[in-house]
């Protein structure tokens, strides 16, 4: 390579010596004599007179064109030596993380998320403490499991050992025990005939919504709460199928069938305002709206008679097509659904801690606070909609465009989930923007695209 760089220097030299030559010339005639049979001129040579300066300049050029010739040389002389070091350097690092992939795009694997199983350890703690005062033995059995697992966090953490998917397992269970034995009241099955259910009917109820065919998000039904008067309501989100301000309300069933003497009442200023609706996940609990709010992981609550609103936080919940329902074709915003039953209003969600699988909370409608958490093994993602039945969680998948399938459930007296259910029924369009079970009148309500449905079902 420095032998091709000297011949290009010198042939570069000699043209630029040539060119300065040819350019500073100048013709000239010279006259002669003949003497001696010899032809004698005389030649003034300062005809001809070197242009020193400009060859100098040159040679400063091409001196400075051959420092940086031998500087990129170097350079890449150099760097022919060092990528092999560095190929041979990433392909050992490469090995040394193969083993830790699937815990890469888990994020479950670094220091930080111990430190986070240690305070979820302290929370299932306190839980146990203030679940299991008045049995003493049955909180000593779930502490020394507690401690058991606290123990196995350390020794993880000491060990540089960081395979946490069987211990968030272990935590889930855990945290799921506690929560169901927590505050619920032990008759709180007693108000609730139904078990699992066994069969839904043929839509009562198919009507287009009452705003515009294109609308085909959002959620409708009757008022979830089994001592106010049964109002039934109408939710369409009209900002580009992600945003509401409004909520339409009847007095009567007929009034709803004949889409009359309703009133629109506003939830919020403007459809980008903080207290916006955001999603389709929303429901009408005791004359109170609850919903996602605009733009943030949050739950609001308006309530219609006082014109208030409130608001919750809802840790870690994956939001704006983040986790969606999603089994067959995504439906955008739809991280967050809110259902209610017979005493409370529940929140479903999907959170990074839980892998994306759905995370239930239990809401207090009137302080807005959460009272319990259960974290289930059901990918979000995988599910096309969900709804509450007396303390059951229930999940539905798409069969084809005319029918859908409840094939999931979760208890929350008991931990149990169950993923062996069949229950189908029929529906008029391919996508679900809404679904939700009324306890007072033992009907689901379907947002169906731009179609209201409703169904009796049967346990």
């Amino acid at each position: 390579m420095s032998f091709s760089f000297s011949v290009h220097l010198v042939i570069m030299f000699l043209y630029l010596l040539l060119l300065t030559v040819i350019v500073t010339g100048q013709a000239q005639k010279v006259p002669g004599q003949l003497k001696d049979d010899s032809c004698v001129c005389k030649i003034n040579s300062s005809i001809w007179t070197f242009p020193a300066a400009r060859f100098l300049e040159v040679t400063t050029q091409v001196q400075t064109c051959e420092n940086n010739l031998d500087e990129f040389h170097n350079k890449v002389s150099t760097q022919n030596v060092d990528l092999p070091k560095m190929k041979a350097t990433l392909k050992n690092l490469t090995a040394r993380l193969k083993r830790f992939e699937y815990l890469q795009t888990s994020g479950l694997y670094n220091a930080l998320h111990l430190q986070q199983l240690n305070q979820e350890l302290q929370k299932i703690h306190l839980a146990i403490r203030e679940t299991y005062i008045h049995n003493p033995q049955k909180a000593q059995n779930l502490l020394d499991e507690l401690s058991q697992a606290k123990s196995d966090v350390e020794k993880m953490y000491k060990d540089d050992t960081f395979n946490l998917e069987t211990m968030k397992k272990r935590l889930r269970n855990l945290n799921n025990r506690v929560q169901t034995s927590r505050t619920i009241a032990n008759d709180f099955r007693s108000s609730c005939h139904q078990r699992i259910m066994t069969n839904i009917s043929s839509p009562i109820v198919t009507k287009l919504n009452s705003v515009s065919k294109s609308y085909i998000s959002g959620a409708w039904g009757q008022d979830a709460s089994l001592t106010s008067k049964q109002l039934y309501w109408e939710h369409c989100l009209v900002s580009g199928h992600k945003h509401g301000n409004t909520i339409r309300i009847y007095n009567s069933y007929e009034d709803f069938m004949g889409n009359k003497n309703y009133k629109d009442e506003p939830i919020a200023a403007s459809y980008s305002d903080k207290n916006a609706v955001q999603g389709s996940g929303t429901i009408l609990y005791d004359n109170t709206v609850f919903y996602q709010c605009y733009s943030k992981a949050e739950i609001c609550s308006f309530n219609i008679t006082t014109k208030t609103t409130k608001r919750i936080n809802l840790d870690g919940a994956g939001i704006d097509n983040k986790f969606p329902f999603c089994y067959y074709s995504c439906r955008d915003w739809t991280d967050i659904d809110l259902e209610a039953d017979q005493d409370a209003v529940w929140v479903i969600y999907a959170t990074d801690e839980n892998h994306g699988n759905i995370v239930l909370s239990r809401l207090d409608p009137v302080e807005l606070n959460i009272t319990h958490t259960w974290k289930t093994h059901l990918f979000k993602r995988s599910v096309t909609s969900t709804f509450m039945v007396c303390g059951v969680l229930y999940a539905t998948r798409y069969v084809n465009t005319y029918q859908e399938e409840v094939f999931y459930a979760f208890d929350t007296l008991t931990g149990q989930e169950i993923n062996t259910l069949s229950v189908p029924f029929e529906k008029v369009a391919a996508g679900i923007a809404n679904l939700n079970y009324n306890p007072a009148d033992q009907k689901l309500y379907l947002y169906n695209d731009a179609y209201l449905l409703a169904y009796d079902t049967f346990f």
